[in-house]
């Protein structure tokens, strides 16, 4: 098992691939990722920093169980959110705060098989997010490479206030999605604000970001010509399950 240091290093380093600014993934402060260091605690970027030029001090450490316990809690104001996030850090002295995105990464990160979580507002996606087709453009899948790194479909969460609000409603969607399709979803589409990666390494989180970011200019291209041409469940199925995709799964994903 990775060391604490270790854990760290790999975060750091997914969070300026992800931040590169050709990838048009996230630009200034946007975005945030994390990592699970055990069962008890995680690193969280820290707001205001950037993903680009990320160093390790540019991470927080919090534990899991005061994060998830804002959860259970519907009417927290802006104040109260702040005090809690700075009670669940592992050092309280800390100058940076956990973002304000800290409750659903720490949700996220307690699924079973999920170590690392990248947040980012990629330019393609968020094309298609922000339209008022957003929802119907996505629900098909178009070609196999996004059905292998990204699922046979993500997950779909309507605007919410970013914070607790939005961390309670993606726990409701992925309760729902899990409980449909016997598996987590691997990406989160987040109308008028952005994707979500989950993955059990920065190289399936990357993965699943890049893959996004081809699918959602595909369609883009698509919706110009005459519209999408989306693939029956029957071959989205088969593609999912077949043993030589998962095998090639897990060569994109360094396994």
């Amino acid at each position: 098992m990775a060391s604490k240091k270790e854990i760290l290093q790999q975060l750091v380093e997914m969070s300026h691939r992800l931040g590169e600014e050709p990838c048009g993934l996230v630009i200034l402060g946007e975005g945030n990722t994390s990592a699970k260091i055990s069962d008890d605690a995680f690193y969280v970027k820290a707001s205001g920093t950037q993903l680009g030029a990320i160093s390790t001090d540019g991470f927080v450490e919090v534990g899991f169980a005061k994060v998830l316990e804002m959860l259970e809690y519907p009417e927290l104001t802006d104040e109260q959110i702040k005090e809690w996030l700075k009670a669940a850090m592992v050092d309280p002295k800390a100058a940076l705060m956990p973002s304000i995105e800290t409750v659903f990464h720490a949700y996220l990160l307690s699924l079973p098989g999920v170590s690392f979580v990248g947040h980012t507002h990629p330019i393609s996606v968020n094309s298609i997010l922000c339209s008022k087709g957003w929802y119907d453009a996505t629900q098909g899948r178009l070609f196999p490479d996004e059905i292998v790194c990204c699922g046979p479909a993500p997950a779909y969460v309507e605007y919410t206030d970013p914070g607790v609000p939005l961390a309670r409603r993606i726990r409701e969607v992925v309760t729902d999605y899990i409980g449909e399709n016997g598996e987590r979803p691997r990406a989160i589409l987040m109308q008028n604000h952005g994707l979500i990666a989950i993955g059990a390494s920065p190289k399936e989180v990357e993965s699943i970001t890049m893959m996004w970011d081809k699918t959602a200019r595909v369609l883009a291209g698509a919706l110009q010509f005459g519209g999408p041409n989306y693939l029956s469940k029957v071959h989205v199925e088969r593609i999912h399950t077949r043993p030589d995709e998962a095998q090639r799964k897990k060569l994109i994903e360094g396994k």
